[in-house]
This record gives C-alpha cells, structure tokens and sequence, in this order.
C-alpha cells in the first residue's frame, strides 16, 4: 500500500502520459485490474483502520486523523485473525494510527516509525528495539519485506503487510531519480478552472483563504464571492508545489514491487498467494484548484488504484469496472486463507469479481463518509452517497449553504451543481432515498434534517 497515490499516477494515467509503473503492469498481467476502486473515508487513519478491520470508519474506532488513534479494542484486526488460523504475520512500513512505533497486536513481525517518517535514514521499530539504520526508506523497507520472504519456512502460510511512505508530503526522492521529469508536460486538470459557483460557500472561502486552522480562523469575517476565479496558473502552481518530485518517489515504489514480485517467484509463493497493491486514499493534485491534498468526495480524492493477483491468478490480465470499495481487502484477505468472513464486516470478498461473471448483488452504490477534523476545519464533515450516475452529498455540521448534487455522466469533473435544478427534482429525491439506505445498512447515524435542509437555496 502507497501513501496519497493518485488513481492516475499509474502507467496509462490520463493525466500523466509520461508516467509509467512497470512492475505494477507485471502484477496486473497475472491479476485483475479494478477500474472503480474507492475509499470509504479519504485520509490516512480512518482508511488503513478500514482496510484491516473490514468496517466503515465510524465503526472502527478511528473516524478521522484527529486525534491520532489505533483500532478500539473490540475490533478485530484481520492480522489476528490470520494468527489463529495458523498464518505468521508481518507489518512493515507506515502504520499512521496512534502516534508511537510500537508493535501492535495480531503481528509476529514488526518494524514500523512514529507518524509520517522520513524519506531518509529513519528510526525504525523493529520488533520493539529502535535501529538507525541509513538510507532511502522506501528501499529500506523493501530489503525487510523482501528478507523477511526468504526466511519463511515453505511448509507455514504468511501474510505481509508493506505500507510504504511513499509518495505523501514532505515529499523527497531517492538520490538516483533526481533529475527525473523536470521537463514532463502535466497536462491541465479539466477541473482545474472550477469557479466554485452553485456550491457551498466553505469550499470557496478555503480555496481563497485556506482550509487548515490558523489561516481558516483568520479568515473568519472575510468576503466569500460568489465565484473565484483561477488564483495561480497551473504550470506555476504545480511546480511550486513540486509534483516531479511525488512522481519520483513512485519510481522507487515500483522498483520496490519488482523486488517483491522477484522474491515470491523465487520462493515459488507467488502463484500460490493473494497480491494487494492500492493506496490509502486518492489526491486530488489540483483538481478544482486545490493543492495535494485529499478528504473530499471529489472523484480525484475517492479513487485509488487497485491491482489483485488472486491465488492462481485467476482473471489474470483482466480488468473489472465494479465498483469496489477498501472495505473489500479485508474479506478478501480472509476468503483467500479459507477464513470465514465475519458477518459483521462491511466489504465482500472481490473474488467474485475474479472472473467474467457478474454477481447479481453486487453493489450498484455505495456511501461515503468524511469527519471534520481540528487540524482542517475549512474541509466540513460530509455524508454522500455515489451510485454509477450521480453523486449526492450532504453536510450535517453546516448552519448553512447547499447540498451538492453531481450528474457523473453528462458532468465527470463535478463542475456543476445541480441540487437545485428541477429537471434532477426525480434524482434527487431517489438520492436522498438511496443515502438514507447505505446509512441505514452500516448503522452510520446519518442526520435527516440535514438530508433534506441542505438542498435548499
């Protein structure tokens, strides 16, 4: 798992022809490549909690990063599951709960750091004791995993877990990339020019005056037009924010995924095995003029890249357009070690998407859940619901403004709210219907007043 991956930093993004991820296309030509792969909650905690628990964020006991919090106790981690059944269990890389490198419960191995890291020369918790080790971390982590692979006797089942630092802020690359894309032609999001017109006024006032809490307070007053225009030119705007340099920490993920991809033909594992690559959350990396940055249920923010190789590459080269969710891995992870899945968990095991089959309850929507947090209070706690067409979401917390409603067909860049048009006057009302149901079926207490208070004018 990356960190902060775009959907389409990938080979074969559209927004990055340039790009490309070799050894991740090694994995896709033995597995499945899912199209429409979302989060439920986009940031870090929330999101990892999710991907170990199979749950909404609500129900894990990490709604959001603020504060930092591990998993509550009464919820099982699927690594201690995978214990009782006979697995050896391994975490390393970026853990991003509670804010201590610590090992944590339901894993025989473990190396981690506190918080974000560094992309050199890091701390590393390894099984309790603290080592500096010296280098790029990314390539560090790999040499663990890829070690720790070699070591496994062939007669004992493993599950690793590698979460890699990569590509989040502060953002640095190896020394062998440098130099890597400084002439690359980004190409101009199409949202990019969004004037925030018909929308609520809170996203407009962060875009002008900024969404964290020093410059969200002192903003407090200020005239909030009707519409922005573009604040800073794109080219100048990414560079100043230095985007060859995320791409370039890529580099090494993927070189990374090569190694690993090396180390389990060499052991024989590989064919054998259930193989994750996708990211905690989306980035919405100047879409609707924002920076790096997700939380939001913009397209950008929501979607991750997913690539599966099922055991015995089953759907090998194939590529799905369901849409999934990050509270499938969990079942998934659990179908593949012949594990039960619990009923109380909220995904469903991808497997049956493995083939050319189309499950008949698959899902057709799907909710979404973000928390305000202290730390960004200029982003507001939002509910939504995205089914294949449209997009319904609302904001409990605001005293007043709009609820957003998007036509993802005639409208993919989401840059027209159309909540007030009455030609959607029938789509609405199914939108509001369906959110209620997606609340209703993960127990999420969604509030009625604001499902209906904020469509108004």
């Amino acid at each position: 798992m990356t960190d902060d991956q775009a959907v389409d930093a990938v080979t074969g993004g559209g927004r990055f022809p340039f790009f490309k991820m070799p050894n991740l296309d090694r994995l896709a030509e033995g597995g499945v490549r899912f199209r429409n792969a979302f989060v439920t909650t986009s940031l870090c905690s929330p999101s990892r909690a999710t991907c170990l628990t199979g749950l909404y964020s609500h129900k894990t006991g990490v709604p959001s990063n603020d504060p930092l919090v591990d998993p509550s106790e009464n919820v099982t981690l699927i690594s201690e599951l995978l214990q009782k059944a006979g697995y050896e269990t391994a975490f390393i890389g970026k853990w991003h709960m509670a804010p201590t490198d610590a090992p944590r419960r339901g894993f025989d191995y473990w190396l981690s750091f506190t918080g974000q890291g560094v992309y050199e020369n890091p701390v590393l918790n390894i099984n309790g004791s603290r080592v500096e080790a010296k280098g790029y971390t990314t390539d560090l982590l790999t040499d663990y995993a890829v070690d720790w692979i070699a070591k496994r006797p062939v007669e004992k089942p493993f599950a690793l877990f590698l979460w890699h630092k990569a590509p989040h802020e502060e953002l640095k690359s190896a020394e062998r990339h440098r130099g890597l894309f400084e002439d690359m032609q980004m190409v101009e999001p199409a949202n990019f020019r969004d004037s925030y017109h018909g929308k609520p006024e809170w996203q407009r006032r962060g875009i002008l005056y900024g969404l964290h809490k020093k410059a969200w307070e002192e903003a407090q007053g200020k005239p909030v037009p009707l519409e922005v225009g573009v604040l800073m030119p794109f080219e100048k705007r990414w560079r100043a924010k230095r985007f060859d340099e995320y791409l370039r920490t890529l580099v090494a993920v993927d070189e990374s995924t090569g190694r690993v991809l090396d180390a389990m033909d060499k052991t024989g594992r590989r064919d054998n095995s259930l193989i994750i690559f996708t990211s905690d959350n989306g980035m919405n990396i100047f879409a609707h003029q924002s920076g790096i940055d997700k939380r939001t249920m913009w397209e950008e923010s929501i979607r991750i890249p997913l690539v599966v190789q099922f055991p015995g590459r089953a759907g090998a080269g194939t590529s799905r357009g369901e849409m999934v969710l990050n509270v499938d891995f969990a079942p998934t992870v659990l179908e593949a070690a012949g594990i039960p899945v619990p009923a109380s968990m909220d995904g469903k095991p991808l497997q049956q998407l493995a083939s050319r089959h189309v499950p008949g309850d698959w899902r057709i929507s799907f909710l979404y859940i973000y928390q305000q947090e202290d730390y960004a209070p200029g982003i507001a706690t939002m509910v939504g619901a995205r089914t294949e067409r449209f997009k319904y979401i609302v904001y409990p917390q605001e005293k007043e403004g709009l609820n957003e409603l998007f036509d993802l067909e005639s409208d993919p860049h989401e840059m027209r709210n159309v909540v007030n048009d009455p030609a959607y006057g029938d789509v609405l009302e199914q939108m509001k219907m369906e959110l209620r149901r997606l609340a209703a079926d993960v127990a999420y207490p969604l509030s009625e007043a604001s499902v209906e208070r904020r469509s108004a004018p």
